[in-house]
Order: structure tokens, then sequence, then C-alpha cells
């Protein structure tokens, strides 16, 4: 049984199998053999073959074996000495490569296995490096010196994309590609730099010498800008000033028309305010109006029914017993008014009777005065006239009697007050027999 010192590292692969000549297990094995790995070893057993990386596993003595392979990260100088470069220059190349065998890929797993098993890590390492050699000697030949020499991000990622595609075949993976030195034996590097020196000093004394020269036509020019700048600056002082001037008065302008206007706007805001105010003041009159109005509505709603509960219906009630009352008052008083019409009449009858009777007498009494006025005419004329002489006076002293106020106009003479009045009174009493005598003829004097 293998088993691995870190269930957490994943370095070691067991590759397990059976010996050769025993075609499986046999029933008859009592024992086994326990065989253990430290974490960075992997054992391959178990026929198809059983791969455990980090892990454990049952091995049958006698039956079974077990291969181990490395799962170390390996760290490879790549060396390419005196290689030719796309121009034919002969440059040497060091780069530093990581690599390792990849255990969590079974594919790339297996295919290690079947490469490597039996092989150490040197032996595993020399073949890597080999062909990350190789590869490194391709990239640079296809290269020129400068190029390699001055864009190494680029020469580094070829190597690393070419050497991965190739390694992965074998289950190996490459984790980094950096290059360490470039060096030649030639001075070709060394002569790139004098080059470079020598051109760099070159621009720098040809530089310096335009230095030079562009600075004095500089500062014989800055001189003219600077006089034709300090007459411009004084027309563009003047015309500023002059501007400023402008714009202030046309400012000042436009302030106090939007002063104005902004009073004015203050003012009619003002009185929009108030107006709005005063709108809804009313309006809330008018609500507080209505819901008066809906109070007293209620009220006199519920004054209504509590005057119909206290007082129309025993009004109703007493209306109901008054007519009835009525209706027996009304009943009696026709029998009483049949009744005493009955009398009436029996009583109409008697002084239609009497009154007949005295009629006929008072007849018979005219009849016998008429008789007695044709005998004595004058005479008696005379005695009728006398009877009603006192209510011919009394009517015309009437007046006088409820007079509350006498008002007499004299024209100077004659009696005045009491006096007057009763003279008036008796001139007008003296006059009556006149009077008879135009109306009747009759003399009563």
């Amino acid at each position: 049984f293998l088993s691995s010192s870190s269930s957490s590292s994943l370095s070691h692969v067991f590759h397990l199998w059976p010996k050769r000549g025993h075609g499986g297990l046999r029933s008859t094995v009592a024992t086994g053999h326990h065989s253990s790995l430290p974490p960075h070893r992997a054992g391959f057993c178990r026929s198809p073959p059983v791969m455990v990386a980090g892990g454990r596993v049952f091995v049958l003595p006698c039956i079974q074996q077990i291969q181990r392979i490395s799962l170390n990260t390996l760290t490879l100088n790549v060396k390419s000495e005196k290689v030719y470069t796309r121009h034919g220059v002969p440059i040497s190349v060091t780069g530093i490569a990581q690599v390792k065998i990849q255990g969590q890929n079974k594919e790339m797993l297996a295919a290690a296995c079947q490469m490597f098993l039996g092989k150490t890590e040197a032996e595993i390492a020399h073949i890597a490096l080999e062909t990350l050699e190789g590869h490194q000697r391709a990239i640079m030949a296809h290269m020129t010196v400068e190029e390699i020499y001055k864009d190494r991000q680029k020469f580094s990622e070829q190597v690393f994309k070419v050497a991965s595609s190739d390694l992965v075949n074998m289950g190996i993976s490459v984790v980094s590609y950096t290059l360490k030195d470039i060096h030649d034996d030639q001075d070709y590097l060394h002569s790139l730099g004098k080059a470079r020196t020598a051109q760099v000093q070159k621009d720098a004394r040809i530089g310096e010498a335009e230095a030079k020269r562009d600075a004095g036509i500089r500062e014989a020019k800055a001189k003219q800008e600077k006089v034709s700048a300090q007459y411009l600056s004084e027309i563009e002082m003047a015309k500023a000033q002059r501007d400023y001037e402008l714009k202030k008065a046309a400012y000042d302008i436009e302030v106090n028309t939007r002063r104005a206007q902004a009073d004015l706007a203050y003012q009619l805001q003002v009185a929009k305010t108030k107006q709005q105010i005063e709108e809804q003041r009313v309006q809330v009159q008018v609500v507080e109006r209505a819901q008066q109005v809906a109070v007293q509505e209620q009220e006199i709603a519920r004054r209504e029914k509590e005057l119909e509960a206290r007082v129309r219906k025993p009004a109703e009630a007493e209306r109901y017993k008054l007519e009835r009352l009525a209706a027996a008052e009304k009943s009696q008083l026709i029998m009483q008014a049949e009744a005493e019409a009955e009398s009436v009449r029996m009583r109409g009858e008697a002084e239609a009777f009497a009154v007949g009777a005295r009629a006929r007498a008072e007849a018979e009494q005219m009849a016998k005065k008429a008789e007695a006025f044709q005998l004595y005419q004058e005479a008696a004329q005379l005695d009728m006239l006398l009877e009603k002489l006192p209510q011919v006076a009394e009517e015309i002293s009437g007046p006088l009697t409820s007079a509350n106020k006498i008002t007499l106009v004299s024209s100077g003479s004659g009696a005045m007050g009491a006096a007057k009045v009763t003279g008036e009174v008796l001139d007008i009493l003296s006059r009556l027999p006149e009077s008879v005598e135009r109306l009747t003829g009759i003399s009563i004097s």
C-alpha cells in the first residue's frame, strides 16, 4: 500500500501494474506490501496502469510493481554559444527556464510517464534543456542582433511559445522563460554601442552649434519682438481702455435697465403675491362659509329630526285627537245647529207673524197720520219739523264737540273768543227758519 507523506502536495506519481507473468490478482494471496512515496515522487501501478499524483495505493508484492517520476519544478540554464543570427553575426545567448511535469493534467502525466519512467531528474532536465536550447537557436537564427538586443521581451515570448508547444507533447509544461544575457566575441555589440555613442556625440555637437545659432537668431528676434510687442502692448492698452469704457458704459446702462426691470418685476410679483393671497383668503372664506352652511344644514336637519321626534309626532297625535274631538263636536254642533235652526225657524215664523201684525198696525197708523196730514196739512208738517229740529241742531254742533282746537281769524272788528263762537252758532240757528221755509215753503218764524 503506497501513500504520500503529504496529502496536499501532488509532486510525485505512482505508476502501478502487474509483474510480467501474472494476469491479475490471485484470490489465494493473503498478504500485501505497503510502499510509501514522499511528496516529491510519484508511483505508477496496476494493469491497466494506475497513476496516482501524490496519493496512496495498495501494492501486492510479487504480483505488482511500482515506478516513480518526479513532479518537482526544474530550473534550466539554457546557453546557446556562437549562434549565427539572420545577418550572419555570431552571438551567445543565455536564458533561464522553469519547467515541470504537469501532474494535474492526466494526458500530459500519461505522456510524461511513457517517456520518462525510470529516468532521473537530471536525465529529464537534460532532455528538456536540449529541446529548449534547440528552439532558442532557431529563434536566434531568424532575428538580427539588434532585434534580440533591443527587444528582449519579443525574443523571450517567441522562445516560450515555440518550446511550450513542443514540450507539452512530452508532458512537460514551461512555467517561465527569461532572456538572461547576450554577448559576442567580435565586439559587435560594443561597436554598435560605439557607433551609437559617436552618433550621439555628433548629434550633440551639431545640436550645440545649431542651438547657439538659433539662440542668436532668437535673441535678435526677441529684441525686435520686444520692441514691437511694447508698441503693440501700448496700442492694445489704449484699445483695451477704450473698450473698457465703452463696455462699462453699456454695462452701466444694462445694469440700470435690469435694476429697473427687477424693481418693476418685484413690485409686480408683490402685487401678484398679494392678489394670490387675497384669492386664497377668499377661497378659504368660501370653503369656511361652505363648511358653515354644511354645518348649519346638518344642524337644521338635526333640529328637524328632533322637532319631528319631539313636536311633530306628538302634534300629529294631538291633531288626530283634536280631529276626532272636532268631528264629534262637529256632529254635536250640527245637531245643535239643526235644533237651533228649527227653533229659529219657529221663532222666525212667530216673529214674522208679529212683525206682520206690527207692520199692519203701523201701516194703519200711517194711514191715519196721512189722513190727519191731509186734514191739518201745514200744522202737521210744522209739528214734524219741530220734532226734528233738535236733531238738526245736534248734527250742526256735532263737529264742534270733537274739535281739539279752534282757530279764529278776525278782520280786526267784532267779538273774539268764546263769544265769537257762540255768535257764530247763534247766527247759524237764526238762519234755520229761513232755510226751512226755502226747502218746504212753511214759515216757522
